[in-house]
């Protein structure tokens, strides 16, 4: 017994935990940055010291939601650029990121308003996008991603795919796979691909509008 209660207790912290950043989350995207604690403490079901205790600010919450959403969108990526079939890792990312994007965008855009000039956002996709360059090149070498392909191509689809989160809840994740087998049918190489229009360079324009952090 002695042994199974502090179990017990760091498992109901864990949970107290995830609910209120689930709840935050969701409420963050609904209605902006300026929703209240005790709003937030109502959305999770959890009282209003169970909230101040693990997160005794709002930006000290804030910056934790936006952390959880970082850290989400590193391991779809990481998880794709470890599956050793590099088309399905890379087919992977474009689907997972697209089903992220639906659930967390209002948030993201909230708080890189009030945030614009976010190191950690910026060095997270300098990384990331570094590490999807890879994927991408050894799909091209495996011989089924478009020989044309390059790492903007893949930027302008998920700058496209913020669109999906204006779509009513209850379609959102449909929408984004339907997006994502698109885009996906679009990289894939194939005999009736049509040369591209020149590369639009955005991931270096942004690199340049924010760069990483040193």
């Amino acid at each position: 017994m002695v042994e199974t209660l502090p179990h017990k207790l760091r498992s109901d912290a864990r949970s107290n935990r995830d609910r209120i950043l689930e709840a935050a989350r969701s409420l963050y995207a609904e209605h902006g940055l300026e929703v209240t604690m005790r709003e937030v403490a109502r959305r999770a079901g959890v009282g209003p010291a169970t909230l101040y205790r693990r997160f005794p600010a709002r930006q000290v919450l804030l910056d934790a939601v936006f952390a959880d959403e970082l850290h989400s969108c590193r391991s779809i990526v990481e998880e794709g650029c470890a599956d050793p079939d590099p088309w399905r890792g890379f087919t992977s990312v474009i689907e997972r990121i697209s089903i992220l994007n639906v659930g967390n965008q209002g948030f993201v855009d909230a708080f890189m308003s009030e945030h614009p000039r976010s190191d950690s956002f910026a060095e997270h996709r300098a990384t990331l996008l570094s590490e999807l360059a890879a994927l991408a090149r050894r799909a091209q070498a495996d011989g089924r991603l478009r020989r044309d392909f390059v790492i903007d191509d893949l930027v302008l689809v998920l700058l496209a795919g913020r669109g999906l989160a204006a779509t009513p809840s209850a379609s959102s994740v449909a929408a984004a796979r339907r997006f994502a087998a698109l885009a996906t049918d679009a990289f894939r190489a194939a005999d009736t691909n049509g040369a591209l229009p020149p590369g639009a360079a955005v991931a270096a324009r942004m690199a340049r509008k924010h760069p990483p952090a040193r």
